[in-house]
């Protein structure tokens, strides 16, 4: 069984920081690209972040030079870092792993639950 668990998620002033996690099990997770979506209110789900197997990273524009993904092969867990938050950063936040099915060579993503960011003003 795939299980993706965040946490981290919770309530800061504009300008504070905080740290996500996301733990993996029932995947060889060092194998995995992973990557973090939101969802805010009335808006579309977003790419946030993501990092392939090799630890390369891509962020959207939005939060470039604030965000961090990150991986810990040894933990199975994966991280964003989320500095300089800004009100518009408000989303609940998934973890996603990207999971290639070795028989079909088909991708299939699975989703953690979600953790609410919120950035007061």
């Amino acid at each position: 069984q795939v299980q993706l668990v965040e946490s981290g998620g919770g309530l800061v002033q504009a300008g504070g920081s905080l740290r996500l996690s996301c733990a993996v099990s029932g995947i060889i997770f060092s194998f995995n690209d992973m990557a973090w979506h939101r969802q805010a209110p009335g808006k579309q789900r977003e790419l946030v972040a993501d990092i392939t197997s090799g630890s390369r990273t891509s962020y959207a524009d939005s939060v470039k030079g604030r965000f961090t993904i990150s991986r810990d092969n040894a933990k199975n867990t994966l991280y964003l870092q989320m500095n300089s938050l800004k009100p518009e950063d408000t989303a609940v936040y998934y973890c996603i792993a990207k999971v290639r099915n070795g028989a079909t060579m088909q991708r299939r993503d699975y989703w953690g639950q979600g953790t609410q960011v919120t950035v007061s003003s």
